[in-house]
């Protein structure tokens, strides 16, 4: 049996002792193919401190052999010594023929660390080098994109679509699909979907298409998409979500209603759901079910902000003021300065004759809302029954600054002016 094969056969027996001094034998060897097919074979196994063994054997036997530098500085960064990795690439110059595949190790260490921007200066340095190369602009063009540089990775992949349909298992159409829509180009994207949708069919990529589609106003082909997603994949619970989405911008209120109702009976602690069913049901005139959801919402989240000012809004609607003012008393401090909540407590304190509170509320909430129609217009009205005279005729003065037309309130003003002469 040869040494190589005597490796293997330890590997797969799982004999770490009889492996250890079968690789104490091989450091003595000055069979060097063979010790670069066994540190190979190791790390394919994932035996990586054994391959290191034997890369160091063979560097110091070997030490200008650049490709040994980064077949070891991959196993010592996998092992987590990534400074002896970087001090051993560091060692390859720009003349050598190893430095470019030196310089993509580099640029995906750095990628994976966070440091983008060094990244990206290594794969333009190699691309440099050899823009000729489908792989490095690839990775080029990886980078890009996950740079948030979509325009100029773009152009990357459509210049390599023309040359190859896929690198490293990835397809380039995809990448395009991709892209597109990450920048949000999704009708450009669209047509590299549907090229992509010719060849497979899959959860993800019926999703993406749905998106692209829906973001383009196409809601028929997205919601077709996502019944087809939805019949192939029932736990897919970001397509229910979308499909509501989609029901509800075509105006197909029941229809998403019962998207998202199918969404809940999926995930009822999903808060997203509870919400967009809550809100459809409120458009469908459906009061007491949009409660249920938007109370369900807020238990799953005390501090959900959305199904908080939607709920108050509801029971602001139905004047159920008590329910209101216990709502929002509970809430946390912050919400305390969200104008909107301080209008609906005005509004509910001035029902139930708290125009002390209802007049502190009205002054919190115009901080934010000085500019919404309906606000002054209560406000103000507010002001005359407390018989704050001065001030409801300030407030009057933005309203119709604000909007000319409104010949009510210029109609007040100019009678208190008669009133004054």
């Amino acid at each position: 049996m040869g040494q190589l094969q005597e490796v293997e056969q330890h590997i797969k027996e799982g004999d770490v002792e009889a492996l250890s001094l079968l690789l104490d034998r091989l450091s003595l060897s000055t069979d060097y193919n063979m010790l670069y097919e066994s540190a190979y074979l190791l790390a394919s196994y994932g035996f990586m401190a054994e391959a290191d063994r034997i890369y160091e054997v063979l560097i110091e036997n070997l030490p200008d052999e650049a490709q040994l530098k980064i077949d070891r500085a991959n196993t010592l960064m996998e092992l987590g010594e990534e400074d002896d990795a970087l001090l051993l690439l560091s060692e390859i110059r720009p003349e050598e023929d190893e430095y470019i595949q030196a310089l993509l190790v580099l640029a995906d260490y750095y990628h994976m660390t966070g440091l983008a921007e060094t990244a990206l200066s290594k794969i333009k340095e190699a691309f440099k080098l050899a823009p000729e190369e489908p792989v490095i602009r690839f990775a080029y063009a990886e980078l890009l994109l996950d740079s948030g540089k979509y325009g100029e990775a773009i152009r990357l992949y459509l210049a390599l679509k023309d040359e190859v349909q896929e690198i490293g298992g990835v397809s380039i159409v995809s990448r395009l699909a991709e892209t597109y829509s990450a920048g949000a180009a999704y009708e450009e994207a669209i047509p590299y979907y549907e090229e992509l949708l010719k060849e497979q069919v899959g959860p993800d990529l019926l999703f993406g298409a749905a998106f692209a589609y829906f973001q383009s106003k196409n809601t028929e082909r997205s919601i077709s998409l996502l019944n087809k997603l939805i019949e192939m994949d029932p736990d897919y619970f970001s397509a229910y979500m979308l499909a509501g989405q989609a029901y509800s911008l075509a105006g197909e209120d029941l229809e998403a209603y019962n998207m998202f109702k199918d969404g809940i009976r999926r995930d009822e602690f999903d808060k997203e759901f509870q919400l967009s069913a809550g809100k459809s049901a409120l458009k469908l005139g459906l009061p007491v079910e949009a409660e249920e959801h938007l109370k369900e919402a807020f238990a799953l989240d005390p501090e959900y902000t959305e199904a908080l000012i939607t709920l108050a809004s509801l029971y602001n609607e139905l004047e159920r003021d008590e329910e209101l003012i216990e709502l929002l008393s509970y809430t946390k401090d912050d919400w305390d300065d969200i104008p909107l909540l301080e209008a609906f407590k005005a509004y509910s304190n001035d029902r139930l004759e708290q125009f002390e509170k209802a007049y502190e509320s009205y002054r919190k909430a115009y901080v934010g809302m000085d500019e919404d129609h309906d606000f002054l217009t209560n406000y103000t009205n507010f002001l005359i029954e407390d018989g704050k005279q001065n001030e409801a005729i300030e407030i009057a003065k933005k309203i119709v600054s604000l909007y000319p037309d409104d010949e009510n309130w210029r109609e007040f003003l100019e009678l208190q002016t008669d009133e004054e002469v």
